[in-house]
């Protein structure tokens, strides 16, 4: 009754304020008549002048047994609206919502015709008015591709000369694949087999472009090349409707092609995106490297789609993660990050949570998700209601609000809720007979018998293969699969009750046990070290396990049912939780630009500069201009992860040490009282390179670090074994670490400039020219490599013994996906940070096996000979930064 009262609320005013307008502005009282209104750039695509709100809320009118207004409302679209206006709407939009809601209010209207008490004069006519309307969508179609141009104007089409469209050249996957059930359901209806026919070329163009290593899809594709234009991948904004209307075209036409194609995409999703509870994009190319650290509220329908599907652990999964979230925010959050803070705070009142909550609660008969329809409606009502309607949130965090409702939320939002709570005499027709489209408008299953003139089977394709018992779920019976047994759910549930709060609060029996004599007090996230067995045990045994990623970065990921009790999965869910808290303070460091080490000794004379990574402590030498000078030394032990036991050799010199087994503020303590005046950290990670991975920072240890006061750089493997192969060779090798590169005169200032760069050659001076000119990434230019690249914090060192630490990822972590030394854009999601991944981790080298000397002596015949030898190595190198930043170069322009 409360759904109904509510209800009645919006769609009341919005037929006394609003119509015949697109929508209510609820604020104003008034109706959103396009470019009466100020522009919304796209959201104004979906409206076209044709009562958009009254059209999606027909069959929802039946839904909730309003048969009388239904009536009603069918009568004035029938006589007010009209299809041919001059108008360019969004080909999407008007697909879900208008060609969709007259389908479903003709399914329903010839239902009740059937009945024999209402629609008895009915004849076709919304049937009728959704052939017209697919006719005037057709010239989108007018591509070689068969994908769909993004706009139409109802009047003219695409290239007519006044349509004002048809210039574009990307679309959404969404957008070119949302088409199928309502094509088909036109078809079907009708007779006419061409509406089918596109939707289906476009659904097989699509499949065809997929990435076939990875068989995802990417978000926007050229509709004439079939290029991916957005190269990540996930299920949310941009993709969500594709996989969905895939599984859902099996279920309504019967086509096994669509549910082979579901699977394979399902099984990429389970195996790259999915970190239940989260669903995070990644790249199609790359898919075990993050796209972006946030998620989209629009994936919060892919829990009911899992039910649909069979999968129900991560449905409950995920859905409890974003119940989590509406719990903190009243609302989901248009965007919401891995460490669940808001990243964009509006709330255009959605329903893709109802919805899965509807499934939920059908495939588990759980009263729990009874009460989350409760909290739904109360916040609702206690922050969306005003005097005329419900209107959208503009910002969950202070509940001001935005003078919009949009048509889903009649459309959607009610049919859900009211069917979450319906008994089955509280519907006048079965439900079951039906299936919802993406809109949630209901198309009868019988289509799937009804005028099949299109080949059900594209046997040009074929499928991979896929060992993955959940495919036998695909469409299940939920009274079989899913009993009435309230403790299934809650059992996967339980564990997931704190994940988004701030603290966990800690359980009096754990509590107990590490005061008295009982077990350890479990691990804690600062103290966790990859390195150590007796800590990957305490993981094990609080279900959280390593996964190594080929890119060098480590996923840690927790599943409570892999604990060995329940107390073991919280302190595991704790543990994951303060590695988030770690990370997000990490991320909350100020991000630093690069650094450069100068090699100024003989023969080099400053000519070499090595791309370095800065640290979040030590000497800012952005505020040193004259940076660090020093000769360099190896340490003993060459990690640096204990006291130095040569430090006759390092002091007042710059420090060489190899990343891996402790911390880098460690380090950096223990060179300094050492005496060591600055310190260079090398990565073990064979053949990593500035050249190809992004900017690497590093963070302090979660402590005061104001101790610290010399500068800490680090050097990739590529790098910093040009500095290891001039200390082989030469008896002294000198560097500057400064915040960019020195010329030469500032280098020598007040000393003598030898003869070798006096008289340096022609060729030496136009390279030094060139590099000069050029802000690229070449040595001695006034910027560093990878100035263009976003820094990223590492806290932890970790690649002790060939393991990483899930503390170090710049973005912000999550418990199901907590990565370490990963090398990941900040705040750009979508963009790879560089040309090429970093190689594979090899095993951290013992501080004896392979320490590099810090002299060998040598004649200066064949010092000068090596140094000749070493005139075209350098020369490679140069020809390799150029060619990678040209390929870095097309990459960003390709994202863009």
């Amino acid at each position: 009754n409360q759904v109904l009262e509510m209800f009645d609320h919006a769609y009341s005013n919005y037929m006394e304020h609003a119509y015949p307008a697109d929508e209510l502005m609820p604020l104003t009282c008034r109706g959103r008549v396009r470019g009466q209104e100020p522009s919304r750039g796209d959201v104004d695509d979906a409206l076209g002048k044709f009562s958009l709100t009254l059209i999606d809320t027909l069959d929802t009118l039946v839904v909730l047994n309003k048969t009388k207004e239904f009536e009603e409302a069918v009568k004035k679209v029938i006589k007010d609206v009209n299809l041919d206006n001059d108008i360019v709407v969004s080909v999407f939009e008007t697909n879900i919502r208008v060609l969709g809601g007259l389908l479903g209010g003709h399914s329903v209207a010839i239902m009740l015709k059937e009945k024999g008490e209402y629609m008895q004069w009915y004849n076709g006519e919304l049937l009728h008015m959704a052939k017209e309307l697919g006719y005037k969508l057709l010239p989108a179609f007018n591509t070689t591709s068969g994908l769909p141009y993004p706009r139409v104007n109802l009047k003219f089409g695409v290239r007519h000369p006044e349509a004002r469209t048809g210039t574009e050249t990307d679309t959404c996957t969404a957008c070119a694949g949302t088409l199928i059930l309502e094509f088909a359901a036109l078809s079907r209806f009708t007779g006419t087999s061409i509406f089918e026919e596109y939707a289906r070329k476009a659904l097989d163009f699509i499949w065809e472009k997929r990435q076939r290593s990875s068989n995802l899809v990417g978000v926007t594709i050229n509709i004439h090349t079939g290029d991916w234009v957005r190269k990540d991948s996930g299920v949310g904004a941009g993709i969500d409707s594709y996989y969905e209307y895939l599984l859902k075209a099996y279920v309504l036409l019967g086509d096994d092609s669509f549910l082979e194609r579901f699977n394979t995409h399902y099984d990429a999703i389970m195996r790259y995106i999915s970190q239940p509870p989260l669903l995070l994009d990644v790249h199609i190319h790359k898919p075990m490297l993050n796209a972006r650290t946030w998620m989209d509220s629009l994936l919060a329908f892919f829990p009911g789609l899992q039910v649909l599907k069979g999968d129900i652990r991560p449905a409950i999964e995920t859905h409890e993660m974003l119940y989590q979230v509406i719990k903190k925010h009243n609302f989901l959050p248009e965007a919401f990050t891995t460490d669940f803070r808001v990243h964009w705070a509006q709330h255009p009142l959605r329903p893709e949570f109802a919805e899965s909550t509807y499934f939920l609660y059908k495939a588990t008969g759980d009263p729990y998700y009874l009460e989350v329809g409760k909290t739904l409606i109360e916040n609702l009502n206690k922050y969306a209601r005003v005097p005329c309607g419900f209107a959208a949130m503009k910002d969950v965090r202070t509940g001001s609000h935005e003078d919009r409702m949009d048509s889903f939320f009649l459309a959607e939002m009610f049919k859900y809720l009211y069917l979450l709570f319906a008994d089955k005499e509280d519907m006048i027709f079965d439900i079951e007979d039906y299936i919802f489209t993406t809109e949630a408008h209901l198309l009868p299953l019988w289509l799937s018998t009804t005028n099949q003139s299109i080949s059900k089977k594209n046997t040009s394709t074929e499928y991979t293969e896929l060992d993955d018992s959940n495919f036998d779920w695909t469409c299940p019976n939920t009274q079989i699969l899913f009993p009435n047994d309230p403790m299934f759910a809650q059992s996967i549930r339980e564990p997931l009750k704190n994940v988004v709060d701030k603290s966990c609060p800690r359980g009096i029996s754990r509590v107990e046990e590490s005061l008295g004599s009982g077990p350890k007090p479990p691990l804690r996230a600062r103290d966790f070290m990859a390195s150590n067995p007796e800590h990957l045990e305490i993981l094990k045994k609080m279900g959280v396990s390593l996964i190594h990623l080929k890119d060098g970065r480590v996923q840690l990921v927790q599943h409570a049912v892999q604990a060995a009790s329940s107390l073991d999965a919280e302190d595991g869910l704790r543990f994951m939780q303060e590695m988030i808290e770690l990370s997000s303070q990490q991320q909350k460091e100020q991000q630093l630009p690069p650094r450069a080490v100068q090699i100024v000794s003989h023969p080099f004379f400053g000519r070499v500069v090595l791309t370095a990574g800065p640290a979040q402590f030590g000497m800012d030498l952005s505020k040193h201009k004259a940076g660090t000078r020093g000769f360099v030394a190896t340490i003993k032990p060459y990690n640096g992860c204990s006291e130095i036991t040569n430090p006759e050799a390092v002091r007042e010199k710059i420090a060489l040490m190899q990343r891996g087994q402790c911390m880098f503020a460690e380090k950096a303590r223990n060179i300094q009282k050492a005496g060591a005046i600055g310190g260079i950290v090398i990565d073990d990670n064979e053949g990593s390179s500035s050249d190809t991975a992004p900017l690497f920072q590093m963070a302090g240890d979660g402590k005061n670090t104001d101790d610290i006061t010399i500068p800490m750089l680090f050097l990739f493997n590529k790098e910093g074994n040009i500095i290891l192969d001039a200390i082989r060779e030469y008896e002294a090798v000198e560097v500057l670490l400064s915040d960019k590169a020195k010329d030469r005169a500032t280098i020598f200032k007040g000393k003598m400039i030898p003869n070798y760069i006096i008289d340096s050659n022609l060729e030496m001076e136009n390279m030094d020219q060139k590099s000069s000119e050029n802000d690229s990434h070449k040595p001695n230019s006034e910027e560093a490599p990878s100035e263009s690249q976003d820094a990223g914090a590492v806290s932890e060192e970790p690649k002790g013994g060939g393991e990483s630490s899930a503390v170090g990822d710049p973005d912000p972590l999550s418990p199901a996906s907590t990565d370490s030394a990963s090398v990941s854009m900040a705040d750009q999601d979508p963009h790879t940070p560089g040309p090429a991944e970093a190689s594979a981790p090899e095993p951290a080298c013992t501080p004896g096996d392979s320490q590099p000397q810090e002299q060998n002596t040598q004649t200066e015949s064949d010092s000068k000979a090596h140094w000749d030898s070493k005139v075209q190595p350098m020369e490679s190198i140069l020809a390799d930064w150029n060619e990678d930043i040209e390929a870095f170069e097309m990459m960003e322009k390709d994202e863009l």
